[in-house]
């Protein structure tokens, strides 16, 4: 099996890694099965959770690895992550701002759209970082090999898992059926194997912008947990157990992007 994986062509290799990290953000979202009712506490601290989860992949899984990438390339590591992050808020705060005028600030259906965006839209530089791993392989670039790939894309899948969750459980939380918070959780990994083959097709151009797309979806997650899941998470009685949950979400993370970066 391993041989057989080994001897593909490079963007092959790189679609399966990346159905292998979508495969995890659904594993990650079959948590909501697991609750039959929803006690307010324990929402609350899932939704801190959650917010720790995005503001720790936000710096160990985008900021630092562009910050990496941009003096590796010898680009104005400074500028090109700065403007990322402020764009990416950006976007955020513009959709935010539609979405109000459209629906008259349903704020409920606010949170799962600008969730699932936010999500969604920190996936995508994650497949075209995979994509790019393998698709360097092909021009032999400084450190390409499959097994650098390889690790690259396991340490991307296993930290999918707390994310799958970070979308799937606030939107049961939002009254959303299981089924449909299961869905909505492993869609939003979708992109990794689409964007994974774009990285690996188009190495060479991608590689220069990847520090950027990291940064802006830096500045997106982080928009997110700001504006819609930390206020969310502190409407109960005792906001201390969503605080509590920021706190365990975020060192786990942490814990993770350190040990398998």
């Amino acid at each position: 099996m391993i041989d057989f994986f080994i001897n593909l062509n490079p963007v092959l290799q790189a679609f399966i890694a990346t159905l292998f990290t979508w495969f995890v953000t659904l594993l990650g979202a079959t948590i909501v099965f697991f609750f039959k009712n929803i006690n307010k506490n324990l929402m609350d601290s899932m939704l801190g959770f959650a917010a720790g989860i995005m503001i720790a992949a936000s710096f160990f899984s985008l900021l630092s690895p562009a910050i990496v990438m941009a003096t590796k390339l010898s680009i104005n590591v400074w500028l090109v992550t700065s403007m990322g992050f402020f764009f990416g808020g950006l976007l955020l705060f513009i959709g935010d701002k539609l979405f109000e005028k459209k629906y008259n600030d349903d704020s409920s259906t606010k949170r799962v759209f600008m969730l699932i965006l936010s999500i969604t839209l920190h996936n995508i530089p994650e497949g075209l970082a995979v994509g790019v791993a393998f698709g360097s392989i092909m021009y032999g670039l400084d450190g390409a090999t499959i097994a650098n790939a390889c690790i690259l894309a396991l340490g991307i899948g296993i930290q999918n898992f707390p994310e799958g969750t970070a979308v799937s459980v606030p939107l049961r939380r939002e009254g959303y059926s299981r089924k449909k918070a299961f869905f909505f959780g492993q869609l939003s990994g979708i992109v990794e194997p689409i964007s994974g083959i774009v990285g690996a097709l188009l190495v060479l151009k991608i590689r220069l912008i990847l520090p950027f797309l990291l940064s802006f979806a830096a500045g997106a997650m982080i928009y997110v947990v700001v504006e819609e899941l930390i206020p969310s998470a502190q409407t109960g009685e005792h906001s201390n157990i969503s605080t509590i949950g920021l706190a365990i979400g975020f060192v786990i993370m942490m814990i993770l992007d350190v040990a398998l970066g």
